[in-house]
């Protein structure tokens, strides 16, 4: 009889394609949505998006009718190293979409929002609207 010998691995089918195609060194890609800063002082809100290696033209944004303020990315990669002869054994393509929508809270002015890219961060800067307050239409009540 011959002994059984258990594996700790839940699979071991794609260890056997790694170590056939030797690629276990390949990067493997990630699923995580970029990480978002929502900042507020008296006269602005501020978004801030972890975006490295992204440009301006992957990025939409936009503020809808009902107020909502929609930020798309999307980034196509296709990593080859022009034409060989003969198969691919493994060929990586990359493909990352992204969409956030935020409420815009009833003072901020869509009208004037801005959205840059710098050093890997989308900013989008919010402005909010004047306030006047009118000293005569506060009254005050005596407590008693």
């Amino acid at each position: 009889m011959l002994p059984v010998i258990r594996s700790t691995r839940d699979s071991w089918l794609p260890d056997i394609f790694n170590d056939f195609f030797d690629n276990s060194w390949m990067e493997r890609p990630t699923y995580t949505a970029p990480a978002i800063n929502v900042m507020e002082t008296e006269k602005e809100y501020d978004v801030e998006l972890a975006a490295p290696g992204l440009d301006k033209e992957d990025f939409k944004v936009h503020v809808d009718a009902d107020n909502n303020l929609h930020i798309e990315m999307e980034k196509k990669t296709d990593n080859k190293e022009g034409k060989k002869h003969g198969r691919y054994l493994r060929r990586e393509f990359s493909y990352e979409k992204f969409q956030q929508t935020l409420l815009l809270p009833e003072d901020a002015e869509a009208d004037k929002i801005e959205a840059k890219v710098e050093k890997g961060v989308l900013n989008v800067h919010i402005p909010k609207k004047e306030q006047t307050r009118k000293v005569d239409d506060v009254k005050q009540i005596a407590i008693q």
